[in-house]
């Protein structure tokens, strides 16, 4: 990139400031390449999709240094790329517009063909052998693997969906029924429809599709396929590191730390314990990211030599790490020591010794989650100090979250809120993450009125109730939900059942909501759409039929099946189905069937299958709504 920067007027480097700082919404003297894009969306009314896309495509590829943050300076030298006039001047409207500009997530605009975009080569080749390895085996992936790492044929094999649907069950099975993905017949078609199953799929894990669509995926955008592949291998490798999942992290907990600080970190913080509590038993000095404090390596041999199976175990074989890498004078040749070692694990995987020296952030974390999974290294603590009865007392959405507050959190983050929510209710505890939701349903915020991070330490928990305080207002104000007896202090201090209250009907509103915006009526409420439901069932002449979304006969799947071969008839397989006498079994795989083709058939459902066999009236309503809205919209478009 030219180093034009000094050309750049007085007027206009004010104006980028002030437009930084607008994004910059912690203060942190970054932006996120999600945060940079949600900005040009806002200027997408006097600009075509392509475009805006092509502008933020610029700024994620001056990440110089791959941590997926934009500093100040790369910021600027991007825009002397931006020479037109017509660019420049609405790049000022846009950050003129509107006081307080939010930039909560998605990933892209409308694709152009033709418009140029970039992509690291070096993301492509990690996830290509990343893929190649973890579908080796898997005998509907054979037209596609072993994909060549050094040529575009990542791009070309996510085109039949076979592949991203696949990868979402590995990351999160049981995702996708597999019975549902269409791997014999590969038609424009079926294509298609595997694509918009594996796009609603990653929505429900938590992953952020917004404008992305199947045509994008048959096109092999790549720096949209990368995108998407990166989210769904992310939730993957994080699965796991939760306490929840492995109460033996408890045993990274600080000396007088409070267990509640450690269980509310999220999965990266946690990483980044595990390696430094690794790090201090081999008394080597403690890092503090995954991009400088690891370019040379050294942390990394000392992390194998910790983690490698000692042999202590009766089937356990001992594997030695080889240290006298550490003596290599050069950086890369040290690197690719280090990693010859980590094959002796079988975990040489995302990362280069480039990519090691070069500090990247996102592949270094990969490559740190993917050692974690396989050697934690960590035993349940029993001499700290902690009472591991206490666990049990904790509220379950730190202990391990519901079906429930997973569905939630998922949908809060397919909805692109920032930051990441990992924890439901420790996360929601400053009303940022709500006040995004509001402006998700149309409700406005004032964002003069929001306290935004980073807090002070005297008056910080002040500054979060205010937030609260201003969210619990807005639903009872403007928009309008019942919130009886719910105040911000409830929000503030995390209490399930409060949050829970107030998080359900914002989740309501927005699935109704596009009921509302295709004619169905401002107020839709369960009646209509039972109603609904039964008058479609009715033309479709099928015997199924409910009474409200607690009917027993929804454990079955059955209203939700025939409810899909009426408003969509080819899509359903009489021989998958199952009628008369049932098993529990047989429940749970009619219910898994109908929630892969309810996604397949373009029905965004959050749903789990465990809420149509239970009746989880809330979660019901969310599918058949979901179902109504699919079906109107494809009589009114």
């Amino acid at each position: 990139m030219e180093d034009n920067v000094t050309q750049i007027s007085r007027e206009d480097l004010e104006d980028l400031r002030e437009a930084f700082n607008k994004i910059d919404i912690d203060n942190s003297g970054y932006v996120s390449d999600f945060e940079l894009q949600e900005l040009f969306r806002e200027a997408s009314f006097s600009l075509p999709g392509y475009k805006v896309r092509e502008i933020a495509e610029k700024f994620i590829a001056g990440d110089t240094n791959k941590d997926e943050k934009i500093s100040f300076e790369e910021f600027v030298a991007i825009y002397q790329e931006l020479r037109s006039k017509e660019v420049r001047e609405t790049f000022r409207k846009t950050i003129s517009r509107r006081d307080g500009i939010r930039s909560f997530g998605g990933t892209s605009g409308i694709s152009s063909e033709g418009t140029q975009h970039s992509y690291a080569d070096e993301e492509k080749v990690a996830f290509v052998n990343w893929i190649n390895k973890a579908l080796a085996n898997d005998p509907d992936c054979k037209h596609l693997i072993p994909m060549d790492p050094s040529d575009d044929s990542l791009f070309k094999s996510v085109k039949d969906g076979i592949l991203l649907c696949k990868m979402i069950n590995l990351s999160q099975p049981d995702t996708i029924d597999e019975r549902v993905i269409s791997t014999k017949k590969r038609t424009t078609f079926t294509m298609t429809e595997n694509l918009i199953l594996a796009l609603n799929s990653a929505s429900a894990i938590g992953c952020t599709v917004v404008n992305i669509d199947a045509q994008d995926m048959i096109a092999g955008t790549p720096h949209l396929v990368l995108g998407l592949l990166w989210q769904i291998i992310k939730i993957g490798l994080f699965a796991d590191i939760e306490i929840s999942r492995n109460e033996a992290l408890i045993a990274l907990l600080g000396e007088s730390e409070e267990l509640d600080h450690l269980l509310s970190m999220s999965p990266e913080e946690l990483l980044l314990r595990w390696v430094n509590y690794h790090l201090a038993a081999a008394g080597w000095k403690q890092i503090r990211n995954f991009s400088e404090d690891i370019k040379d390596s050294r942390a990394y041999f000392h992390l194998l030599d910790q983690i490698s199976p000692k042999g202590d175990g009766d089937d356990e074989m001992r594997i030695v790490i080889e240290m006298s890498g550490l003596n290599e004078p050069d950086d890369e040749k040290r690197a690719e020591l280090m990693l010859r070692q980590a094959a002796r694990l079988d975990c040489r995987q995302f990362v280069t010794p480039q990519d090691v020296v070069a500090g990247n952030h996102k592949l270094n974390m990969a490559f740190v989650a993917n050692l974690f999974n396989m050697f934690p290294a960590l035993s349940r603590p029993s001499d700290n100090g902690i009472d591991l009865a206490m666990l049990e007392d904790l509220t379950p959405a730190i202990v391990g979250e519901s079906r429930e507050d997973r569905t939630f959190r998922n949908w809060m983050n397919s909805l692109g809120v920032s930051p990441y929510v990992n924890h439901l209710y420790s996360d929601l505890m400053d009303g940022l993450i709500i006040l995004q939701l509001y402006e998700r349903i149309q409700v406005p915020v004032d964002w003069r009125r929001v306290n935004r991070p980073p807090y002070s330490i005297l008056g910080s928990n002040m500054k979060k109730l205010e937030n609260c305080n201003y969210a619990v207002d807005l639903g009872k104000k403007e928009a309008k939900f019942s919130l009886v007896g719910i105040g911000g202090e409830n929000i503030n201090e995390g209490s399930p059942m409060h949050t829970l209250a107030l998080v359900w009907q914002l989740m309501r509103r927005y699935t109704v909501k596009v009921l509302s915006d295709i004619g169905v009526g401002e107020k839709v409420n369960d009646q209509i759409i039972i109603d609904w439901v039964n008058s479609t069932l009715q033309k479709g002449q099928k015997d199924s039929f409910i009474n409200s979304f607690k009917d027993k006969s929804i454990s079955t799947s059955l209203p939700v099946i025939d409810l899909i071969h009426t408003i969509a008839p080819s899509a359903i397989k009489s021989e998958m189905v199952k009628r008369g006498d049932m098993s529990a079994e047989d429940k749970l795989n009619n219910a898994k069937y109908a929630i892969s083709v309810a996604r397949k058939i373009g029905a965004k459902v959050y749903a789990l299958p465990d809420d149509l066999v239970e009746v989880n009236p809330k979660m019901v309503m969310t599918v058949f709504a979901c179902l109504m809205g699919r079906s109107l919209n494809k009589v009114e478009g």
